[in-house]
């Protein structure tokens, strides 16, 4: 008997030995793993970030075992004070995760042994490391939304508050980069509005997809024990629960979606610092940035560089990867759950990292400029933008447009050839090119074709005039308002 029970305990002190190792695996191994594969295999340096999640889910869990008298009443009140300490414990630096620790779930469960004994070991009933890890991801995603979300409506009131302030500027509206019509400038900026918008409404989509419980089905056939996964979603905020469990283990398709969006936000963000690149060169000079935004040279003292704006043009590039890498890990994956799923996280880390430093960082750099009102008027200065309201005028008197156009066309070709603008034009040169212009005695043509007049013509909703601008303003309002936090 002496001897069974000695076998019994080297048994469990051999068996104590691998957990303390931070293997949930190790009843089935006789050997050890090759350092170079637990190096490979070990996830607990990037995922470690998700130990509040996994007590969260791990304290519902338990929760509900003990409501359903799958584990001991007193068991599951013990698991859920450990992990409520840990988690003051983790939080305020006292104790820290094993490096040594095989994954965030090890540790967690390495610690809550040394809080409250063998009845750490009743936890993982019901449950895989499958089901545990999709719903870890998932609550640290919604959280990451949440913030990144927020961080795009600070972004998008403060464009609002600049158009309002540069309701009055004028500059020239590009096409291929060339001068075309004049806007406003506020106009401009609320382009970006709607871009950013259409950003915040796709990661609430993203979010509700994503607002589901995985947990109860186990590694991926579900569980024999009564469990309520219900009362899990209802504890940890899940709107519902996934209903195919090969399904909930095996499915990314919240993170894809998540990265899509995230990099459609990214874009946008590039093409708004791009302009901003652009607009603080000297050649343009349609913008001057703040000190703290912007860096000097080390070998040219009067650098004034826009780093900020081109790290978001640059960074954009690692978010359009980041979704590409996960595309790629899925592409091949049968059901259910694969170690390559593994590979989900550093993507998805990488792009929240990504746009919660570089949102606020642009979001500083736009809020802080300042923008140049005399040099954007001054570049409207003969720069012909306004050669399509002098063909509309031609229109209004019964010509066709196509032979305005082409009326117009030979007036820019003259003027460029004489050096002069439409504007510096007589109502007798505009006659010579048509007798449409010759009875223009009040001077009508030159009048429409002012930079004012131009803007000003272009009322019609989502146009460019001050009173189109301001109703989309008061549109813009409505809809941070709609979804504050």
């Amino acid at each position: 008997m002496k001897g069974a029970q000695s076998r019994m305990s080297e048994s469990s002190e051999s068996m104590e030995d691998k957990q303390s190792a931070g293997k949930l695996w190790g009843g089935r191994f006789a050997g050890s793993t090759d350092a170079l594969v637990e190096r490979l295999n070990n996830s607990l340096a990037f995922d470690s970030r998700m130990w509040r999640e996994d007590i969260r889910g791990s304290i519902a869990h338990a929760t509900m075992l003990g409501e359903q008298s799958i584990i001991p009443a007193e068991d599951a009140e013990r698991i859920v004070a450990g992990l409520r300490q840990i988690e003051r414990e983790l939080d305020s630096g006292a104790i820290r995760l094993d490096p040594a620790a095989e994954d965030v779930h090890s540790a967690v469960e390495m610690l809550l042994r040394e809080k409250v004994g063998p009845a750490a070991g009743r936890l993982h009933t019901a449950r895989s490391r499958n089901d545990q890890v999709a719903t870890d991801t998932r609550l640290y995603l919604l959280g990451a939304t949440d913030a990144i979300r927020e961080q795009i409506r600070a972004f998008q009131a403060t464009l609002v508050e600049l158009a309002e302030r540069e309701i009055e500027t004028a500059l020239p509206g590009y096409t291929h980069l060339q001068h075309a019509q004049p806007v406003l400038l506020a106009h401009h900026l609320l382009a970006y509005f709607w871009m950013l918008d259409r950003d915040r409404g796709r990661l609430a989509d993203c979010r509700a997809r994503m607002n589901r419980l995985p947990l109860g089905a186990g590694a991926l056939a579900g569980t024999s024990f009564p469990i309520r996964r219900e009362r899990v979603a209802e504890l940890l905020g899940f709107a519902g629960v996934i209903e195919n469990s090969l399904d909930a283990v095996s499915d990314r398709d919240f993170a894809v979606e998540f990265l899509a969006a995230a990099a459609l936000v990214m874009v946008h963000l590039s093409r708004m610092a791009e302009e901003i690149i652009l607009w603080n060169s000297p050649e343009f000079g349609f913008v001057e940035l703040d000190d703290s935004v912007t860096t000097g040279s080390s070998i040219m003292p009067q650098k004034k560089n826009p780093d900020v704006a081109e790290l978001a043009r640059g960074k954009a590039g690692r978010v359009f990867g980041d979704l590409l890498a996960l595309l790629t890990v899925l592409k091949g994956l049968p059901l259910a759950y694969n170690k390559d799923m593994q590979e989900d996280k550093e993507p998805l880390f990488d792009a929240v990292d990504t746009l919660l430093v570089v949102l606020p960082a642009f979001h500083k750099t736009i809020a802080t400029a300042q923008f140049n009102r005399a040099r954007m008027a001054a570049s409207l200065y003969r720069d012909f933008s306004t050669a399509t309201d002098l063909a509309d005028y031609l229109v209004r008197t019964g010509m066709a447009f196509r032979e305005a156009h082409h009326i117009v066309g030979r007036i820019v070709r003259d003027c460029i050839d004489r050096g002069i603008g439409i504007e510096d034009l007589t109502r007798e040169e505009l006659a010579g090119y048509s007798p449409a212009f010759g009875s223009d005695e009040s001077g009508e043509a030159m009048r429409v074709a002012t930079v004012e007049a131009s803007i000003a013509a272009r009322k019609a909703r989502g146009g460019t005039a001050r009173e189109a601008v301001e109703a989309q303003m008061a549109l813009a309002r409505a809809a941070l308002a709609k979804t504050a936090s």
